[in-house]
């Protein structure tokens, strides 16, 4: 039976998601449904962090200046996200396909994405992390999952 989270929980496997002038983790969340991507604001600001929400991969391109629409270029948030975390499916661009398009990126490719899916497919695990996911977590998200995640943040820069 496969874990609920895959990929590295150990802070000393983390890499250096934060830069020492940042005071709290910035996380864009994106899920296409409303009701997963409200819960997964909600339980990163529990742990205090910045979070800006995503409807979909195309919209996670844009605010992360990625995206290749001549009426999109340059409108990202303007601050840096240390964590992506997004839903495998979703219409149109899945998460894998945004994996993808941020490790491809020579701007973003460094920041870890962190895959969210209510299914357990083993294989889909697999691929999201030889592409370069940082974890694998079964929904429902759970503090506990955020809590990790957030540990990890944190931790790796000390």
């Amino acid at each position: 039976m496969a874990s609920k989270i895959s990929g590295p929980t150990s802070s000393s496997s983390c890499p250096n998601w934060i830069s020492e002038n940042d005071d709290v983790p910035h996380v864009l969340a994106v899920d296409d449904n409303l009701i997963d991507r409200k819960l997964v604001e909600k339980l990163l600001r529990n742990c205090s962090c910045k979070v800006t929400t995503a409807e979909n991969g195309a919209r996670a391109l844009e605010l992360l200046g990625l995206a290749t629409d001549e009426h999109s270029v340059n409108k990202g948030t303007g601050s840096k996200v240390n964590l992506v975390i997004t839903d495998y499916c979703m219409p149109g661009m899945t998460g894998y396909d945004l994996l993808k398009r941020i490790k491809e990126s020579s701007i973003m490719k460094e920041v870890p994405v962190v895959i969210m899916s209510s299914e357990n497919v083993p294989t889909r695990v697999t691929k999201c992390l030889e592409q370069g996911a940082q974890m694998f977590i079964l929904k429902p998200l759970k503090q506990s999952d955020v809590n990790i995640l957030t540990c990890q943040l944190m931790n790796s820069t000390g």
